[in-house]
């Protein structure tokens, strides 16, 4: 699946976070000879994970600190990938950041020399009118959820002790997982003409892959298809095509929104997008 060369001897790899992302992730690394630590906070899922090669771990991360073996989860580690998101939606919404933050002194501690963070679009304000934004685009978040994404970016990559390359993921699809369930037969909808933004769950895990292959570290990377229709246009394709109530969309206001260019991941990692119409 992927004809990057690799160099003989593989890094040892600690996953954080083995859920939508994290398992399939996990299971296609070890398929290509990576040894892999995986964590979950579902003592239930250890089981399953260890079904499929990964030496899992029972790690739950808090704004309090860590309960777990983060040390045996980490020790040995060369690589670690953050892949634990924000929980910013409900009443009991953490400090993400401080959250992260916990993590690393035990990098320092264990020598863990590079990190990937799973990072979102939503560092890049919506009230863009369309424009194309790049890595180098001033981030301006306006939700909680980029704020602190983007905050917790510059904690890790500001840190000398390890190297991080940040990925900033679009709206993931893939397996079951589609965003037109959700709006189906939904009413009075924004921003029906705002350019969707997303990625399928295979070049999410063919990107991550060819950050490690390459060892390019250190650096920030947009991570979405490089198609955009408008919303209206694609939620209201897909409803037909899976037999969904169609979505209704308010056109009594401008649409606002942003076309998250994904050129910096095709040039520097050479990756061609698989999935490009989903």
């Amino acid at each position: 699946m992927f004809d990057q060369k690799m160099t003989t001897k593989l890094p040892k790899i600690a996953l954080l976070g083995c859920g939508w992302l994290g398992l399939p992730l996990a299971e296609s690394l070890i398929s290509k000879g990576y040894s892999v630590k995986g964590s979950t906070t579902t003592h239930s899922k250890t089981d399953h994970l260890k079904a499929s090669g990964i030496e899992a771990f029972h790690l739950v991360c808090t704004e309090n600190g860590i309960t777990g073996d983060i040390q045996g989860f980490l020790d040995t580690s060369d690589l670690l990938i953050i892949n634990i998101p924000p929980k910013l939606r409900n009443v009991a919404a953490e400090n993400f950041v401080r959250k992260i933050s916990f993590l690393i002194p035990y990098l320092t501690s264990f020598s863990v020399k590079k990190v990937i963070f799973v990072s979102a679009t939503s560092v890049y304000s919506d009230e863009l009118s369309y424009n194309k934004v790049t890595e180098g685009y001033f981030s301006n978040p306006n939700t909680e959820n980029g704020k602190q994404l983007l905050e917790t970016e510059r904690l890790l990559q500001n840190n000398p002790d390890f190297r991080t390359t940040v990925v900033r993921f679009g709206g993931l699809i893939g397996n079951d997982r589609h965003p037109v369930k959700h709006l189906a037969g939904r009413e009075n909808i924004e921003n029906p003409d705002a350019p969707i933004n997303m990625i399928h769950l295979e070049d999410c895990i063919g990107i991550l892959h060819k950050i490690i292959e390459t060892e390019t570290w250190g650096e920030t990377f947009n991570a979405v298809a490089p198609n955009h229709p408008s919303r209206e246009t694609y939620y209201c394709k897909k409803a037909l095509e899976m037999k969904l109530p169609l979505p209704t969309f308010a056109n009594n206001k401008p649409s606002v929104g942003k076309i998250v260019s994904s050129e910096k991941v095709q040039r520097i990692l050479k990756y061609s997008f698989r999935k490009t119409d989903f």
